[in-house]
């Protein structure tokens, strides 16, 4: 049952792979993981509908590697998300959340191959749907992918965990005087290039009038504020063109 204290019906939450590795660099903190699941769950009980992209970074870099084939080194990545994807799945099992993996990529032994209208049926009767393999397609990022499947599902916004809370003018990590936007449109991230993710699934949103909220994942339980609306992050939209 849909609660009338929750800001959104349906999300697409981008988990990136260092999200997944918590204080690590690499592999899975799965008591990290088992924290966000909890969190989920809130929001599945409060009739919430969550589809969730990862990434692979804290596996895989397949730009990063000059030497190798770029396709290749895609596809590598690729496997990637899929084994953060099925530690995403067995946090949330472990926690009483029903949830299903598809794959862009078959694998039929591991999980479902995507079906945009079987994704929508899983959200539908409360199961949160983990898309692995990206978009299927080597040199698309998997924030491409987290836009392309908003799109397909109709999504009402896109959560992009980050490991800062919100979008600013410079890196804050880097520029103690850099400001943060608590509102800023797609034209501004595109022309100014501000790196919050590539240009191809900034423009997908933009072209959809998809928002996109970032916020920090560093406390998993800013997942359920975002939910609830709270002003945690900056909100990216068209609002204002």
């Amino acid at each position: 049952m849909f609660m009338a204290d929750v800001a959104y019906r349906r999300i697409l939450l981008k988990l990136s792979g260092e999200a997944l590795a918590g204080a690590g660099k690499t592999g899975v903190d799965f008591d990290y993981v088992l924290k966000i699941g909890s969190h989920i769950k809130t929001c599945v009980e409060k009739g919430v509908q969550i589809a969730i992209v990862v990434g692979g970074g804290n596996y895989w870099r397949g730009r990063s590697n000059q030497q190798m084939d770029r396709t290749r080194a895609d596809y590598i990545g690729m496997l990637a998300t899929t084994m953060n994807a099925l530690a995403v799945q067995d946090a949330l099992l472990q926690r009483g959340v029903e949830c299903r993996v598809m794959s862009a990529i078959e694998m039929r032994q591991i999980a479902e191959p995507f079906i945009r209208n079987r994704a929508i049926s899983h959200l539908e009767k409360g199961r949160v749907v983990v898309f692995a393999s990206g978009t299927g397609n080597p040199y698309f990022s998997t924030d491409t992918c987290a836009a392309l499947r908003a799109a397909e599902i109709n999504a009402e916004v896109i959560f992009k965990a980050t490991n800062v809370d919100g979008v600013y003018t410079a890196d804050p990590k880097k520029d103690p005087n850099a400001k943060k936007f608590h509102h800023i449109r797609y034209l501004d991230i595109l022309s100014n290039q501000l790196g919050v993710m590539d240009s191809a699934a900034a423009a997908l949103c933009k072209e959809n009038n998809i928002p996109i909220y970032v916020f920090d994942m560093s406390d998993p339980e800013n997942i359920v504020r975002a939910v609830l609306g709270e002003d945690i992050g900056t909100t990216i939209d068209n609002k204002g063109e």
